[in-house]
């Protein structure tokens, strides 16, 4: 087996067979970034097939300056927000479209059986709210939010898939958590109550 580095070099002389080793290692993983962001398993997966083609044509160019993981980590993050402005820009466009076509994307984007795979069955119910208030935030807080919240990254390693300095990711997740926690509160008011009652 291969390490990083002599396998992006393997797939930059055109190797399929480490390409496949790269995808092993890491599709799990990049598939559950992605569907952070597209809350569909359809798109994720095509997402993650586009990551991977991507990852195979522009193998010659990598650098070396960061890690292999960061590249593709930051490869997945600007497919999925090209997705999500492309996504956005439709849902404008077919607004009208969307209120007689039963069956349009409008309705598919919107999966109401998303299932993030890193959430446990009971919280599900939860996930989707707090999935749904993290697509409020800007493209900035969101992943910053994502990968460390979410994906549990280190904030070092987020902050160089971002080109950020890790005092700029911690500023963005501070205000992502709480821009989320007054946009949850408008699902869950009472429990907003209840803690500021408890509290003698």
């Amino acid at each position: 087996m291969m390490d990083e580095n002599s396998c992006l070099q393997a797939i930059a002389q055109g190797s399929e067979e480490a390409l496949e080793q790269l995808y092993h290692q890491y599709a799990d993983r990049v598939y559950n970034t992605l569907i952070s962001y597209t809350k569909n398993a359809e798109d994720a997966e095509e997402l993650l097939q586009d990551v991977f083609v991507t990852i195979y044509n522009t193998a010659s160019g990598f650098q070396y300056q960061s890690s292999v993981s960061t590249w593709i980590y930051r490869i997945a993050v600007n497919k999925s927000l090209d997705f999500l402005r492309k996504k956005n820009s439709q849902k404008r466009s077919g607004i009208f479209t969307s209120l007689y076509v039963k069956d349009s994307a409008e309705l598919k984007h919107e999966s109401a059986d998303f299932v993030h795979p890193g959430v446990q069955l009971e919280n599900q119910e939860d996930a989707r709210l707090l999935f749904r208030a993290i697509d409020t935030l800007s493209d900035n807080q969101k992943t910053a939010y994502l990968l460390t919240q979410v994906e549990g990254l280190p904030q070092k390693e987020a902050a160089e898939i971002m080109n950020q300095s890790p005092k700029a990711v911690e500023s963005l997740v501070q205000r992502a958590k709480a821009n989320l926690k007054q946009e949850l509160e408008k699902y869950f008011p009472e429990r907003g109550k209840s803690k500021n009652s408890t509290s003698k």
